[in-house]
């Protein structure tokens, strides 16, 4: 696995750093075609890397039109919707949601569902913003 950078290129930068490690570990999971449990923490780990710098992007992108601060990661998630830089509102808000029933504070295992979600769903989203973002 890469170690991030902490260098001062753009959160854009970052976010599709992230993104690409994601991919690539979906891909090298995918490919075991065995038993994904022992993918699973690794997986949620560079989800909410991912999801953070995804944030971090759609922050400074406001930032640098004279937006916010937004008081979280909720009102930011809504004002990318309605600027039309993220195409699916309430899967980003599921994948807010997601990540803090993944916390430790709820005692479920919930690694399995959240594994399944990432691998069927989040990822599309994160590659959309992704290619949106680009365009920008």
């Amino acid at each position: 696995m890469k170690s991030f950078k902490t260098s001062s290129y753009s959160p854009h930068a970052k976010f599709q750093e992230a993104l690409a490690e994601l991919n690539e570990y979906i891909h090298l999971a995918e490919a075991k075609k065995g038993d994904l449990k022992k993918y699973h923490q690794q997986l949620a780990r560079l989800f909410e890397i991912t999801h953070q710098q995804a944030l971090h992007s759609m922050e400074d992108f406001f930032r640098k039109q004279g937006k916010g601060p937004f008081t979280g990661s909720r009102d930011l998630t809504v004002e990318a919707f309605h600027a039309d830089l993220i195409d699916d509102g309430k899967g980003w808000l599921d994948m807010i949601i997601d990540r803090i029933k993944f916390s430790p504070v709820y005692p479920e295992d919930y690694d399995a569902e959240l594994a399944d979600k990432i691998i069927k769903k989040y990822i599309k989203l994160m590659d959309n913003f992704e290619r949106k973002f680009t365009k920008i």
